[in-house]
Order: structure tokens, then C-alpha cells, then sequence
């Protein structure tokens, strides 16, 4: 029986926890949800663990609504990604393809929890529906809405600031947005 060639890390389903998270934009004031964890004083991202039959798009928007109290759906964006077209027409190359009104995830972190236990956290971009009346979030948050130059040095840890650069760079490009995020070089 021969071992693959390629480095493989196997966990059982108690060695993992899945959580999602959506970066919640509002594009009429050009603005992301941040949340503030009272406890700790540390600006993050809204997320939070799947439940079992959930999927991972609407365990994050759960998540988001949730900590957040803003009603929230996926913002459709323009990106790259190594996942087939939803119709396949020939042999597609495992190679990034960017594609159009895409609700899938744009990163994946995964964070080691102790010696043989990992955390998968699914990230996602929504947006706030304005419509809808904002509900009450969480207790143990404070919420912000802030600019983009403003959101990014707010976050307590690195990790964040670059998936929220990444989700940045991506709409601002989706929707040709005119805004320079902190730490660019435009």
C-alpha cells in the first residue's frame, strides 16, 4: 500500500471544529461591521461555529446576524478560486479561475488547538441589508460600522487585518470602489 506523495493531516471529527465568518459590508456608506468583545476589549470579525446540517454560508450570516443584530446576505463578488464552474464543460485545470457572483468562500484559516486538534474558520463576504431593521446583537459585543482605512488598524490580531484586507481589495474591485484601505500601496 503505498503513503501519498503529498503532506496530508487527517483529523477525526472530534479533532475539529468548523466555525464561518462573514465580513459585513454596507456598500451605500462605503463601510464594514466590525465587533468589539467587551470582555477583552479586542475589535474582530463576526463568526462563530456550525451547527450540525448547517451549511458553512449560512452558518456564517447566522453568525454575523447574530453578534451583529444587522440582517446580512452574501454580497456577490468577482474572485478567483480553485472550485469548478457550476457547469463544467471541459476538463477544468486545478488552477485559480476568477469568476463572476461568487457567494463562496474566499478564505480559509485554520488554526491549530493544541497537538492534534484544529479549528476550520470559513470566510465569507455579506452584506448588510438596510432594508431590514437592525436587531439586537449579542451582549457581549459592541458593534461598529467603519471605513475601511479605519476598520483595518481597529482589529486586535494580524490574521484579521489581512482577511479584511483581502475582503477589501476583492469588493473594491468587484464594485470599483474608490477607496484606499491603510497599508496599501496605490
Amino acid at each position: 500500500m503505498a503513503a501519498s506523495s503529498f503532506r496530508t493531516n487527517q483529523y477525526t471529527s472530534s479533532q475539529f471544529v468548523e466555525s464561518a465568518g462573514a465580513i459585513l459590508f454596507s456598500l451605500t456608506t462605503r463601510k464594514v461591521c466590525l465587533v468589539r468583545l467587551i470582555t477583552r476589549d479586542e475589535w474582530l470579525l463576526a463568526k462563530g461555529r456550525r451547527a450540525c446540517g448547517e451549511s458553512r454560508l449560512s452558518a456564517a450570516l447566522r453568525e454575523a446576524t447574530e453578534e451583529t443584530g444587522y440582517k446580512c446576505r452574501p454580497l456577490l463578488v468577482t474572485m478567483q478560486t480553485r472550485a469548478t464552474p457550476k457547469i463544467e464543460t471541459d476538463r477544468t485545470s486545478d488552477m485559480p479561475q476568477t469568476y463572476q457572483d461568487m457567494s463562496e468562500p474566499f478564505n480559509l484559516t485554520i488554526r491549530t488547538l493544541g497537538e492534534q486538534d484544529v479549528k476550520l474558520i470559513w470566510w465569507y463576504i455579506a452584506t448588510i441589508d438596510d432594508a431590514a431593521p437592525i436587531g439586537k446583537g449579542e451582549d457581549a459585543f459592541e458593534v461598529g460600522l467603519f471605513t475601511f482605512d479605519e476598520a483595518i488598524p481597529k482589529l486586535k490580531y494580524v490574521g484579521d487585518r489581512e482577511i479584511l484586507q483581502q475582503a477589501i481589495d476583492i469588493v473594491t474591485s468587484t464594485y470599483k470602489l474608490e477607496v484606499k484601505a491603510i497599508g496599501r500601496k496605490d
